[in-house]
């Protein structure tokens, strides 16, 4: 247990360099999380017999990822970078991964920005090819699952989005103080947890778009919970006493929203079948 408490001081986060430009654990980790996203999709299409092709696939994961990207970097610099009103007036230092000529990554990324990039993407590629918005949607609240647990891996391998201070005895010496190890936390929760609820229930949805309905309520209630282990963002902290934070107020938001949704949707398809 010594040793996994201080595993930081024996772990570098740069995988390997290419022409002395860092490859960090965490964005390889985002690869695999990217790649296995497309590969458990695929795995369902063919399993469950649904009306996508390969190349329909293939096109949507294009928009998909670009959407995500985008969302999830300018939700970021919006929801939670002090300097929101230099990358506004500066937008092409948004991706910039180089600082004073030394490159140091690209750096912030957010979760609900993801969402609704991910959304917007869709949505744009549903009015352009035709495929029902609600069965992309269901295919995605399967498939993301399980590549999101490497995503937060990342986190972890990479030394962010610590855990708030904390004496039991897993958790992990982030710069001499105890941490939860939220990001794993997180990992199990978001990812495993809501995968095999979702797939386990998926032949018995009401209605195309009913699964990410469903993942939205889970992911939301996962992440809102898990939040009280996981240490605010420094630059915000906590937005009310010593628990909440913006994490878990837009997370239970999401959750609420989900669940709302669900109520009509599921409401307009009843009227629908009589």
């Amino acid at each position: 247990m010594e040793f996994w408490n201080h595993i930081y001081e024996h772990f570098n986060p740069v995988a390997f360099t290419i022409s002395s430009i860092p490859v960090h654990w965490y964005g390889l980790m985002y690869v695999l999380a990217l790649l296995s996203a497309l590969v458990i999709a695929k795995w369902i299409v063919q399993k469950d017999n649904i009306l996508i092709t390969k190349d329909q696939l293939d096109d949507y994961f294009v928009y998909a990822e670009i959407g995500v990207i985008l969302g999830a970097r300018l939700g970021y610099i919006l929801f939670y970078d002090i300097h929101t009103m230099y990358y506004l007036t500066n937008p092409w230092q948004i991706f910039n991964p180089f600082i004073d000529g030394q490159f140091v990554g690209i750096r912030g990324m957010s979760f609900h920005g993801a969402i609704l990039g991910f959304l917007i993407g869709s949505y744009l590629y549903h009015r352009r090819h035709g495929i029902p918005f609600g069965r992309l949607m269901d295919l995605v609240a399967v498939s993301v699952p399980l590549a999101y647990v490497f995503g937060r891996i990342g986190n972890f391998l990479n030394q962010e989005l610590v855990g708030r201070a904390t004496d039991v005895s897993w958790g992990i010496y982030v710069y001499d103080t105890l941490r939860h190890p939220s990001q794993l936390y997180e990992a199990f929760v978001e990812g495993i947890v809501v995968f095999v609820i979702i797939y386990a229930y998926r032949h018995r949805k009401a209605f195309e778009g009913e699964l990410i309905l469903l993942y939205g309520f889970l992911y939301g209630v996962g992440r809102g919970l898990v939040e009280f282990y996981r240490a605010p963002d420094a630059q915000i902290g906590y937005l009310a006493g010593e628990w909440l934070t913006l994490g878990m107020a837009l997370s239970f938001a999401m959750a609420a929203v989900s669940v709302m949704m669900w109520i009509y949707f599921r409401s307009y398809s009843r009227i629908q079948k009589i």
